[in-house]
């Protein structure tokens, strides 16, 4: 792929537009043109450069509405979102930016107007949660009653890139579809403020009680599938919910204290998670100085779990985010999936090793163009394996 940027933290952003073009996201032309009004480094210019274009998207789209051409309309909201969403990506970190939570609440908006023109009824739904409710949409083939796959978010998406991720294929397949932002995730967080949780055991099975209760799906036929560290919270809550019938894990994941491991020296990498956090910040304070790295555990992580400090972040992590002592309870048949080049991939060998239910793993490679996280380049071929599976282990018996 042409590189956009040279910044590789810039390019990230960028690429989490492209790679929802082949299901009218975006298109490579518009996020070209915004990335000529972006100097390296400016993060204002670059929301006003993204947030700007949405609005020109924007304004399309209502000309083709006014005009009662529908299917434009709809298409240009869908790539206004996808804009806004992009356009917030550098200004993620606690307390949150007034302007990220507006360009939340626009592409919401824009998401909104299109679910009410989509080819297929887009409801918006609320979960009931504890003492709140988890924002979401129920998404449906038909008036059928049908299986339903329910999406597990990862750390710094939200509902409405799930619909490309999960929802499309989903239902071009005959399968009913619904996407929560759970803790930590998408609404929930930005407006709602609700950080991220290990027990992911209980937001699932709230989102199946909400499932079943819906008549048009098929209370037996409930698969569960998670991408980036919903390729985790996934198979956590999966471990505690024995009305699913079907589990993906995208990456397959294991106890992010492995993961936290590889990025301290010896003996302190021997010790974590049992270690005091004052004792990690010398070297976690290293860590941070690389741009990507700042975004991710200090910007994003540490906002996303309320943690006080980039050490109180990793060791929460360490201590409370395991799949060790929960993996002999997931029952259902689940399929693990790792892709070439995956960082978050790592843990998924251990994961499908130790599961005791009917299994299987699968490897994505860079020969078949679906290398990287999330097969985000090739979603097409990771679609036709991981759907296949779902279809042959959810068939009515």
């Amino acid at each position: 792929m042409r590189q956009l940027f040279d910044d590789p933290l810039w390019q990230m952003f960028a690429e989490r537009a492209l790679m929802t073009m082949t299901r009218g996201g975006a298109e490579y032309g518009e996020v070209a043109a915004i990335a000529e009004q972006i100097g390296p480094g400016d993060v204002d210019g670059w929301h006003q450069a993204w947030s700007g274009y949405a609005d020109r998207v924007r304004g399309w789209a209502g000309d083709s509405l006014d005009h009662g051409h529908r299917v434009s309309a709809r298409e240009a909201y869908l790539r206004a979102a996808t804009y806004l969403r992009v356009s917030y990506s550098p200004l993620f970190g606690e307390p949150a930016d007034p302007r990220l939570v507006a360009a939340f609440e626009r592409e919401s908006d824009c998401f909104g107007r299109f679910a009410a023109l989509a080819p297929h009824p887009l409801r918006p739904v609320r979960v009931p949660f504890e003492d709140t409710g988890l924002p979401g949409y129920l998404c449906l083939a038909d008036d059928r009653v049908r299986p339903l796959l329910i999406g597990v978010d990862g750390y710094d998406s939200n509902v409405h890139e799930m619909y490309w991720s999960f929802a499309v294929p989903a239902l071009r397949r005959g399968y009913h579809c619904l996407l929560v932002d759970g803790p930590g995730q998408g609404g929930a967080l930005v407006l709602q403020r609700l950080r991220m949780r290990p027990d992911w055991e209980n937001v699932l099975r709230a989102v199946v009680d909400a499932a079943l209760a819906l008549p048009e799906v098929d209370g037996d036929r409930i698969a569960v599938m998670g991408w980036s560290f919903g390729g985790f919270l996934a198979p956590r809550g999966a471990s505690g919910e024995p009305r699913i019938a079907a589990l993906v894990a995208d990456p397959g994941q294991w106890d992010q204290a492995d993961a936290v491991r590889a990025m301290l020296p010896p003996p302190v990498r021997d010790r974590f998670p049992d270690v005091d956090p004052a004792e990690l910040e010398p070297f976690l304070s290293v860590v941070a100085d690389d741009p990507l790295a700042r975004w991710k555990l200090v910007q994003r992580g540490m906002w996303v779990h309320g943690s006080a400090t980039l050490a109180d972040l990793v060791v929460d992590l360490g201590r409370s985010y395991t799949l060790s002592d929960a993996v002999a309870s997931i029952a259902c048949p689940t399929l693990v999936v790792a892709a070439d080049g995956d960082p978050v991939a790592g843990g998924a060998e251990a994961l499908h090793t130790a599961l005791t239910c009917p299994k299987r793993m699968v490897r994505f490679t860079a020969a078949e163009g679906t290398a990287g996280h999330c097969e985000a380049w090739n979603r097409s071929r990771f679609d036709q394996v991981v759907f296949d599976w779902l279809d042959e282990t959810l068939r009515p018996r």
